[in-house]
Formats: C-alpha cells, structure tokens, sequence
C-alpha cells in the first residue's frame, strides 16, 4: 500500500512540475506579446531559443540586453 501511494504521489508531483502553459503552450500573438512584455520589465528581450520550435511558447526566452 504504501508503494501504491509513493508513486502516486511522485505522479502528481510529476504532473504539478511541468505546469499548464496559456494557450496549451502554443505560442500565439498574445502569450508572444504577454512574455515580450514581462520580459521588458525585466530589462531584458524575448529570444527564441537555438533550433527552438517557433509555435511554442516554452521555446522562448528572456535575455538580459
């Protein structure tokens, strides 16, 4: 029993990490235009990352100028 609910619970906590991403991740004008504008806050410039997929939100990062 106590084997079933470690593993349910490294599942969960599996699930947890990986986060929900708005608009399923996919990267469309306003999650762009919502990560470039944090990202200016920050002093910094959204960036696609090397051989990132474009369509993806998570694919995108904030570089310090």
């Amino acid at each position: 029993m106590r084997i079933l609910f470690a593993i349910a619970s490294l599942m969960l906590c599996g699930a947890c990490a990986s986060g929900v991403t708005p608009d399923g991740g996919v990267a469309s004008y306003d999650a762009l235009k919502t990560a470039r504008d944090a990202c200016l806050a920050k002093g910094g410039e959204l960036k696609l990352t090397k051989e990132g997929d474009p369509q993806s939100i998570t694919a995108y990062v904030c570089k310090r100028k």
